[in-house]
């Protein structure tokens, strides 16, 4: 079948669809599932001796099909000991395994091992977190919440997931890699959209790696219509479509109040300690919480003073909700992380946001601040902390808050819309860090 198929590929379109139309059904079926007939040539390990294969790509480009064809074929050609890494546990089983590209998706029935052995579709035993197949190739299921859980287990090959997400990307990786010495030419295979994460670049300037790009474009021919007019549309030309439409590394912006390097020192595991006082910090918008509503969203942060006299950005709860809805959100939060007060923003809409707030639990510490100055200034002595490695991010999904806080520089915010985010981490941090010093800040009400 391959040999036919490929013989198909140089000839005249009428020659190809004459061959095809010859194939039986059974015929027909196997040539779906044929996956170096189909795929793009960045889709296609490269050739040669090399340890990590990089597929820096954008969103929507097949990155997920890659990996998934590329576990397959190493399972044809007898690799029996596989990782999954993933973001999340969720992640690894509703994309990886589960997902419309996953391994159960790419495999079927017919499969062969190299030598012709019968194969067939894997079992998935989700409580057991693995892939097994009739061979006896286990493909065993990893999450980078839980790094620690690849200490130990052995591998020969291992597909990573977006890479660039993953929380705890040093000590996952790190964990991955010591295991990675099975057989006589252990490999990896990373699909991801890039991010200037530290681990990231590291892996990229590394001796044994190879790259391949790609962009959201290259797959437009299986991309819906309405994906192409209305998400890119929207983001092309964008810093964020640059990164996640066309797979572009993007440096530091310039004059930036935190760098990327800066965020990583924040990201570096600490032991936490107990919390002197946890305040959620709020930064309001107009949004009505209405669909087609385009006001910015409504920053909600989650941050801690400790014992020790640092700062711990605990949680970014940002949300885009009605007033009844946010203010519910932020109170929740308090509550779970047994706050000690909301910290608001005041200018926008006055004595409305304490009412919303109020609304939700009368009895609520509600400390309402006026921005006075503007937010660059606000920003700034909140950054000084981070420069002296006393703000500390040990929340999970803090990524959009980073990007925000990578994108204001000291002319102003070049993200999009607004950075509620970070003035929402402002107001917390400005609260416990920096409140009674002579920053000229503030106006307190």
């Amino acid at each position: 079948m391959s040999s036919l198929i490929a013989s198909l590929a140089s000839q005249p379109e009428a020659t190809r669809r004459q061959v095809l139309a010859g194939l039986t059904d059974a015929q027909a079926h196997e040539l779906l599932y044929e996956w170096r007939e189909w795929a793009r040539p960045q889709q296609i390990a490269p050739d040669g001796d090399w340890q990590t294969w990089l597929v820096l790509a954008g969103r929507g480009f097949g990155k997920t099909r890659t990996g998934a064809e590329w576990v397959r074929e190493k399972v044809r050609a007898g690799n029996g000991r596989l990782a999954l890494i993933a973001p999340t546990a969720s992640d690894a089983r509703d994309v990886m395994v589960e997902g419309e590209s996953g391994l159960l998706a790419v495999c079927w029935a017919g499969d062969q091992t190299i030598d012709r052995r019968p194969l067939g579709r894997p079992i998935y035993e989700p409580s057991k977190r693995r892939v097994t197949w009739a061979n006896g190739a286990i493909a065993a299921l990893f999450s980078a919440e839980e790094p620690e859980r690849l200490r130990g287990p052995q591998h020969d090959s291992m597909w990573a997931d977006e890479l660039a997400a993953w929380r705890n990307d040093k000590d996952t990786w790190d964990m991955a890699m010591f295991g990675l010495r099975l057989g006589e030419a252990p490999q990896v295979c990373i699909t991801t959209t890039p991010k200037p994460t530290k681990v990231l670049r590291e892996i990229m300037a590394a001796a044994g790696t190879v790259i391949t790009r790609g962009s959201t474009y290259d797959n437009r021919a299986n991309l819906a219509p309405s994906f192409l007019t209305k998400i890119v549309a929207k983001y092309e030309g964008t810093r964020l479509g640059r990164q996640e439409l066309r797979a572009e590394m993007l440096d530091d912006v310039p004059g930036a109040l935190w760098t990327r390097e800066m965020i990583d020192k924040a990201r570096e595991p600490v032991k936490v300690p107990d919390m002197a006082r946890i305040v959620v910090g709020v930064d309001p918008s107009g949004t009505s919480g209405a669909e087609g509503d385009d006001s910015n969203s409504v920053g909600i942060v989650v941050a801690g003073r400790g014992v020790d006299g640092h700062g711990y950005v605990l949680g970014d709860w940002t949300c885009s909700l009605s007033p009844n809805g946010w203010g519910r959100r932020a109170v929740r939060a308090l509550h779970q992380f047994q706050g000690d007060r909301i910290v608001a923003e005041r200018n926008y809409g006055g004595a409305m946001v304490e009412s919303v707030i109020k609304a939700s639990d009368s009895k609520v510490p509600v400390k309402l601040v006026n921005a006075s100055r503007g937010k660059v200034i606000r920003a700034e002595p909140v950054a000084a902390l981070y420069e002296q490695g006393r703000i500390h991010h040990v929340g999970s999904d803090l990524e959009a808050l980073e990007d925000q806080m990578c994108a204001l520089t000291s002319d102003g915010f070049l993200g999009d819309g607004s950075p509620d985010r970070v003035d929402a981490k402002v107001w917390a941090l400005t609260e416990l860090m920096l409140t009674g010093h002579s920053y000229g800040m503030l106006a307190v009400a």
